[in-house]
């Protein structure tokens, strides 16, 4: 579905990605994908896993996307901006698209259809949430913003990383420059670092929502959506596999880079 001409031009939409568009995050796959090109290491990529276990198990925390942001970022150095881009497309294929919540995607569809605009707000990098946002046929997104000189990666920020107040000065920002009144906009996460967010629109909704969120939306009447089957034990298997399965995919890659 793409983006139409919206007839509700004051009103919009605003989704996080990571455990709330798709399962788990969407930095690791990226990183995933740069290792198969040898672009770091084993023992780098084996880090990455380890974090993705960590974010899938206990949700979101400000000290694990700091941790895997500044290993991107240095790993990042001296890469060429269009080849991530690139490699974006190549990611939402692969790994991306076969993990977004279908019940998510259906309530950013059902915003596009009544007229409404839809952006991402992520601490992805920009050019991966951008990707994301064009393959859903979204309005566009906000996401961390990477210094770029002479086409490439310096390894340093423009800005914040685009997490907890910081996403809400961004959208803030937005709504002013396209004319939003955020009384009458939606914001969905599912993350208790995204409570200043959530707090500043008309609409808010907790997705699959960390425990901090679930008692913050349930003290305040807000929806919950929970997409995550089960929720005790279908759950549990899912990361288990999930962490299984990356784990599986490093190895290999490792064995035939080796060859």
């Amino acid at each position: 579905m793409r983006a139409a001409q919206p007839h509700r031009p004051g009103e919009a939409a605003f989704f996080d990605v990571d455990n709330t568009l798709m399962r788990g995050a969407s930095l690791f796959h990226v990183g995933r994908k740069m290792y198969e090109r040898g672009a770091f290491t084993f023992r780098d990529a084996l880090g990455f896993a380890w974090k993705q276990a960590a974010f899938i198990f206990r949700g979101e925390s400000l000290e694990d996307i700091h941790s895997i942001q500044a290993s991107a970022l240095s790993l990042a150095a001296g890469i060429l901006s269009d080849d991530v881009r690139t490699l974006g497309h190549e990611v939402y294929d692969e790994f991306i698209e076969s993990r977004i919540w279908p019940g998510t995607k259906a309530l950013a569809e059902q915003h596009l259809r009544v007229g409404r605009r839809v952006w991402l707000v992520t601490a992805t990098p920009i050019e991966v949430a951008s990707v994301i946002a064009e393959r859903l046929g979204l309005t566009g997104a906000l996401g961390t913003v990477g210094e770029i000189e002479n086409g490439a990666y310096t390894g340093r920020l423009v800005g914040e990383i685009l997490h907890g107040s910081a996403k809400a000065e961004a959208v803030a920002e937005l709504a002013e420059r396209e004319g939003l009144d955020l009384r009458s906009c939606w914001a969905y996460s599912d993350s208790h670092n995204d409570i200043p967010l959530l707090t500043m629109v008309g609409h808010p909704v907790a997705i699959n929502p960390d425990t901090r969120l679930r008692m913050h939306a349930h003290a305040r009447n807000w929806p919950i959506y929970d997409f995550r089957s089960g929720r005790q034990a279908a759950t549990l298997g899912l990361k288990l596999a999930t962490v299984g399965g990356a784990a599986y995919g490093l190895w290999r890659g490792y064995a035939r880079l080796r060859k």
